[in-house]
């Protein structure tokens, strides 16, 4: 039975690539994902960028969500995010108005201030040792704002210069954290924030009632507006809920060691088996959300409801599609959407 949704869910890709799997494939299945959540109704499809990766294609999600976009009707779709360091205000604004004249009304412009990458590949990005130690995010993040709303002081040295092509709408802008201080950023810039809670469970909850209580309206809000990006699969079967939960804990400890592959689906469940495994499996709890639909479901809820959260968006990294694509619909049901005609 359904419920009338009380907040929208969205979906948050880094494209993934399985072992076994090429980036071809990876793309495919996030179009097969995407044009799924367009169907049942989410309200977002985000691409994260990272570079440097094996083991993901996003490294240009600017593309990418050009891609998605022509293939699905209803869901927005954009960056979560755009990391901003590595790129020219000027060009980022030129891709998302761009983006926006192809796909009126639905694209998404998520900022980070984080490299998505380690300090060589950030170097090799920038092609500058200035750029790569300057700490000028809030510069940065002004120039963009002023690039896409054409809003720059009068005496300012860009003034003449023009972001092209020009529309007559925006993306929407959000500013994107895992600790304090995107939070604080977007609140002070009357910014929606979004919370990265699959990567610090721990602060979210503080982090997202400091950002309402320091809201200040802006040119891109005039009231607080909370996203929280959440681990998550529905799945009756218990072994898929397991294998998701050492798949995250699996990639996590890749990245700590320096590889950059994505596991496969019998390397996810030999290190289920594993001591390394059982030893870390408690912390997961609290951070990844997986089993039953109504208990994921109803966990989803409670953590958005303490966090003060507007939206949920899922994160659901898995080699297994079936899976990913079967909790979308369980999901859906479970927390009311309305299918999309």
């Amino acid at each position: 039975m359904t419920v009338t949704p009380a907040r929208p869910l969205s979906l948050l890709d880094f494209v993934d690539v399985p072992a076994g799997l090429s980036a071809q494939d990876a793309i495919a299945r996030s179009a097969q994902v995407a044009q799924a959540a367009d169907r049942l109704g989410f309200a977002r499809y985000w691409i994260s960028e990272h570079h440097s990766f094996a083991g993901l294609a996003s490294s240009s999600p600017e593309i990418l969500i050009a891609h998605l976009a022509g293939l699905t009707r209803g869901i927005r779709v954009g960056a979560a995010g755009i990391m901003l360091p590595n790129h020219s205000p000027l060009k980022v604004a030129e891709w998302f108005k761009t983006l926006e004249m192809l796909h009126p009304g639905r694209i998404d412009l998520g900022l980070g201030r984080a490299p998505g990458t380690d300090q060589l590949t950030a170097f090799a990005l920038r092609r500058s040792r200035e750029a790569l130690t300057a700490d000028d995010f809030p510069q940065q993040a002004a120039e963009l704002i002023a690039f896409l709303s054409d809003s720059w002081p009068e005496d300012h040295p860009f003034r003449s210069v023009l972001a092209t092509p020009v529309v007559d709408t925006n993306p929407e802008l959000l500013m994107l954290g895992s600790s304090g201080w995107g939070s604080a950023f977007a609140a002070v810039n009357g910014m929606t924030t979004v919370f990265a809670h699959h990567m610090a469970p721990e602060l979210a909850v503080d982090a997202l009632r400091a950002y309402r209580q320091a809201f200040r309206p802006g040119p891109f809000g005039d009231t607080p507006r909370v996203i929280i990006s959440v681990l998550a699969l529905a799945t009756e079967d218990e072994d898929v809920a397991e294998d998701f939960r050492a798949g995250w804990a699996l990639q996590m400890q890749r990245i700590r060691s320096g590889q950059t592959t994505r596991p496969s689906a019998a390397e996810i469940r030999e290190f289920r088996l594993s001591e390394a495994y059982e030893r870390i499996a408690p912390s997961l709890q609290g951070r990844v959300y997986a089993g039953p639909p109504a208990d994921v479901a109803k966990g989803l809820t409670a953590l958005a409801d303490e966090a003060g959260a507007d939206e949920i968006t899922l994160v659901a990294p898995t080699p297994d599609l079936g899976a990913k694509l079967r909790s979308l619909e369980l999901l859906g049901d479970e927390l009311g959407l309305a299918a999309r005609v």
